[in-house]
């Protein structure tokens, strides 16, 4: 993945709005969602999900197909997993990560 595309990918996601939308339609699967149901699930209005979709749209992180008069939207699993391979492909000195590795040791708990 090249970094233009991971950079609007995660500018994409860095407003509170677009990264509720996109964990709501990662969690509802790939069937995906009409637009209307996601604004009522987060409680947003029509006009703001629009801007909300179209941002996350140009990004990459969402997909949309017409079912009659609905739009249905989607997250882009591909391109998750993409941006997720980017920030990762050097991690632990190019060895496979595990929840516990040498180079990333867990954090401290806090009490």
């Amino acid at each position: 993945m090249e970094t233009k595309a991971v950079i609007a990918a995660l500018s994409a996601l860095a407003q509170e709005s677009r990264l509720s939308i996109f964990r709501h339609l990662v969690q509802i699967g790939p069937e995906g969602c009409a637009a209307s149901k996601i604004g009522e699930a987060l409680e947003i209005a029509p006009s703001s999900l629009s801007f909300h979709m179209k941002e996350l749209s140009h990004a990459g992180l969402v997909t949309s197909r017409q079912e009659g008069r609905f739009v249905i939207y989607a997250a882009n699993y591909a391109a998750m997993n993409d941006v997720l391979g980017f920030l990762t492909e050097n991690c632990c000195g190019g060895n496979v990560c595990s929840p516990v590795s040498a180079c990333c040791p867990p954090s401290a708990s806090v009490a």
